[in-house]
């Protein structure tokens, strides 16, 4: 059984907008998610990308020796896939307790993988500075389109940050463009140097004129460069987000790899 197609994240964050987020889909609530899993029955599906198309933005910005955490992970493959490819420690974490308990089950024998049931908004239990990377494809979309999304946004950013080594990175994939991604991104305590790519949709069919790993200029303001449109109107939006601050050494094993990758 595969999921149901991904919300029409621009118009529920627009409908949310305009009724103070009361009437919007509780995408940011466990009971929604546990009560869909369950009707799933554990079937794997990954939101917007498979591995395969994000490993060339996974293995550039996050060495295989990288601990990683894996935000809003669900019933997706990808971390399988990953730890095939090399990399020997993910951190899974999702809001709904039945696919966490799912997956517990389902790699009980894989040592590379931990599944803990986490709200993204409060990870207290790990502590400042203890991952390299944090991936998240749909989570913060999720949110958007939820209760108090405004909040539980900068909530979930903040807690990132705190997470991240100095010199680590954020992996955001997400349907939401730089004008409503970006403010969120910037919270006044995070210090990001932002790089953006944008990557087709699985499936379309269309001349895509730019490599996959060439970066997308921002404005001052972080936006998209006036007339620029993506060839897939539906595209996603590949978001690289390095942790500045107390970035004075080497604490993070993807500082150098980063440095490795730009001198190639």
């Amino acid at each position: 059984m595969s999921s149901p197609p991904p919300p029409d994240v621009g118009a529920e964050e627009e409908r949310g907008a305009a009724d103070g987020g009361g009437g919007s889909l509780s995408y940011g609530e466990a009971e929604y998610w546990d009560a869909r899993y369950v009707e799933e029955g554990g079937a794997p599906y990954d939101w917007y990308q498979r591995y395969d198309a994000l490993r060339p933005f996974v293995r550039r910005f996050a060495p295989p020796a990288s601990r990683l955490l894996m935000i809003g992970c669900g019933s997706a493959l990808m971390s399988e896939d990953m730890v095939s490819d090399g990399y020997v420690e993910i951190v899974n974490i999702d809001i709904s307790s039945v696919v966490i308990e799912m997956m517990r089950k389902k790699y009980f024998d894989v040592p590379q993988l931990q599944y803990l049931r986490m709200d993204v908004r409060d990870m207290s239990m790990f502590p400042d500075e203890s991952f390299d990377c944090a991936i998240d494809k749909g989570t913060l979309d999720s949110l958007m389109c939820g209760v108090d999304a405004p909040l539980s946004a900068a909530q979930m950013v903040l807690e990132v940050d705190r997470l991240l080594k100095p010199g680590g990175v954020f992996i955001l994939i997400t349907y939401g463009d730089p004008s409503v991604r970006v403010p969120h991104l910037n919270q006044s305590a995070c210090n990001w140097k932002i790089v953006l790519y944008i990557l087709p949709r699985p499936g379309f069919i269309g001349n895509i004129k730019r490599h996959v790993l060439d970066p997308v200029p921002l404005t001052e303001r972080g936006r998209l460069p006036d007339g620029f449109v993506p060839e897939d109107p539906d595209s996603h939006y590949v978001y690289v987000c390095k942790k500045m601050q107390g970035l004075t050494g080497t604490g993070s094993p993807t500082v150098n790899h980063i440095e490795r990758q730009g001198e190639e």
